[in-house]
């Protein structure tokens, strides 16, 4: 999946603007490219990935969702490009109103080929609980990935849980960080620096008695297969659905940007590792459903987490 992450980047930027977005066929093994026309077909498959010819361009498909952010900024909705049916899913959950639900309707059938309309399972909200795993102010969440900066340790979380906690303890109740960086909402990230002495492996608990070693951070690939790791639901499987996700939680919080997935996660899951292979790929963002019925969790990026705190994986 890295080199067809890689593969996907290197054609986007050949292809310009007669790319319109890229998938992994897991049972093919293969990168799939949309492509606007055939001339672009040759390119696409000298370079080893399938080409598919689309109807929607990124640019429109890209205006689509502006027409979405102005027309319908609705708490309970979400919507994400995927290019494999080469829309934008706009999905609402059950506290959008019949009412909200016909408006949101109309804008969808306005945009034509360009969108599609359907119902979440459960209700969008941010993943925090009161228990224990990294706890502060009778909340828990779950911790992301050690990272460090300028040789100083920290680790990165989810960025509503530094928003609503400034300092963390363990589950035995040991005090070991306080917030270096919080952004939420638009983007949810938050950055936590040690003050105990205590392990910080770059690892993930798999919650079998091993750990997953953490060697670095890669990019979202929609059809990429990752595995999620919690202190609620422990380690879930799925691949990814979406790029670039939208998520109205409600109270105006509304975060961009964020990597859609058919992963379950609950409360208190909150900003736990999402990971592929030996890469870090996000952070718990929130989502709709659970672990018993199955619904659908997005995540913060690692990467921009990373850039925008100038932190890196070890």
């Amino acid at each position: 999946m890295g080199a067809a992450g890689k593969l996907a980047s290197t054609l986007a930027k050949d292809l310009g603007a007669g790319a319109a977005g890229t998938y992994y066929d897991a049972q093919a093994k293969n990168l799939v490219v949309n492509v606007l026309d055939e001339t672009a077909v040759t390119a696409v498959e000298a370079a080893g990935a399938r080409a598919r010819v689309v109807e929607n361009s990124l640019a429109e498909l890209k205006s689509a969702r502006a027409t979405l952010k102005k027309d319908a900024a609705i708490p309970g909705t979400a919507w994400v490009t995927d290019p494999a049916t080469n829309k934008v899913v706009v999905s609402a959950d059950r506290t959008v109103s019949r009412a909200e639900w016909a408006k949101l309707g109309k804008i969808v059938d306005g945009l034509g080929a360009k969108a599609e309309l359907k119902r979440a399972k459960g209700e969008y909200k941010p993943y925090i609980a009161g228990g224990d795993a990294i706890t502060g102010n009778g909340g828990r969440c779950s911790l992301g990935f050690n990272v460090t900066k300028g040789g100083a340790p920290f680790f990165l979380t989810a960025g509503h849980c530094t928003a609503a906690i400034t300092t963390w303890s363990d589950s035995s109740g040991q005090e070991i960080g306080t917030n270096e960086t919080s952004s939420f909402p638009d983007n949810d990230y938050g950055l936590v620096k040690y003050t105990a002495e205590v392990d910080r492996p770059s690892a993930v608990n798999l919650y079998n008695g091993s750990t997953q070693a953490i060697s670095g951070a890669a990019d979202a690939t929609v059809g990429m297969q990752v595995t999620r790791s919690g202190s609620t639901t422990q380690v879930r499987d799925g691949k990814v659905t979406g790029l670039d996700a939208t998520v109205n939680y409600g109270n105006g919080d509304i975060v961009n940007g964020l990597i859609q997935t058919d992963v379950c996660a609950e409360p208190g899951d909150s900003g736990g590792s999402l990971f592929s292979g030996d890469k870090a790929v996000g952070l718990t963002s929130g989502g709709s459903g659970d672990c018993t019925s199955g619904g659908e969790t997005f995540f913060q990026p690692v990467t921009e987490a990373l850039q925008a705190t100038g932190t890196q994986i070890g």
